[in-house]
């Protein structure tokens, strides 16, 4: 890799305080809590329970279940607050999607490994009003399982000393177009107070969802 490829890459998962501004915000909640929601509510009849469970501060991350690229903006428009969202970096190389990202508050990671500069963006984020998204099973599945889940997440909350607050969703992989043709079901569980024990949070958090979701947890974790 080049040195001019490692400043960008830098350049996109080093995010500081003032990258989270009020205008960066107003645009996430247009995208998702307007132009989405209008499309939950139409066509999906979304139903949301458990908003109770959102902590009052920001010291968490939100954990999700992954099905469909509807996800991101769902968990967004459901918390009611900037969602910050890893995006892996190969997607900072196209100018548009750059753009996007930003905008939405996304920063770049390496998914090979947990860089200095991760760790120093989500603790940037802790002094922010948002609050870190990631989806530990790291890419879309097909529903029925919570399996292939990544320690990611928990080792985050670790070392960032973050409760993860875990979220289930159901039906956004049914790909739906006509009004009330859809039905998505979000459900907020209990927070998962942070510990040393990874691989305690990281069984805790696919107990959750499995609950919250009503699919099965396959213990099979990926380092």
């Amino acid at each position: 890799m080049s040195e001019m490829d490692k400043h960008q890459n830098k350049k996109y998962s080093l995010r500081s305080v003032k990258f989270y501004n009020k205008w960066r915000r107003i645009f996430l909640y247009l995208v998702t809590n307007v132009f989405y929601m209008i499309r939950f509510k139409l066509v999906y009849r979304l139903e949301v329970y458990g908003q109770e469970n959102i902590p009052q501060d920001n010291k968490y991350i939100v954990a999700a279940n992954h099905l469909s690229t509807l996800d991101p903006p769902l968990v967004c428009a459901v918390m009611k607050r900037g969602v910050a969202y890893m995006a892996k970096k190969e997607l900072f190389d196209n100018f548009f999607l750059r753009w996007w990202l930003n905008w939405l508050g996304a920063f770049a990671v390496d998914r090979e490994k947990l860089g200095v500069s991760t760790i120093k963006t989500v603790m940037s984020i802790r002094d922010t009003s948002w609050v870190l998204g990631i989806f530990p099973q790291g890419t879309r599945q097909e529903p029925g399982t919570i399996s292939d889940l990544t320690k990611g997440f928990a080792s985050l909350a670790k070392a960032t000393k973050c409760d993860i607050l875990p979220i289930g969703i159901t039906g956004t992989n049914e790909v739906k177009r006509l009004p009330f043709s859809g039905k998505i079901v979000v459900k907020i569980g209990k927070v998962i107070p942070y510990s040393d024990n990874v691989d305690d949070m990281v069984d805790k958090w696919g107990n959750s969802v499995a609950d919250l979701t009503g699919f099965e947890y396959k213990k099979a974790v990926k380092n």
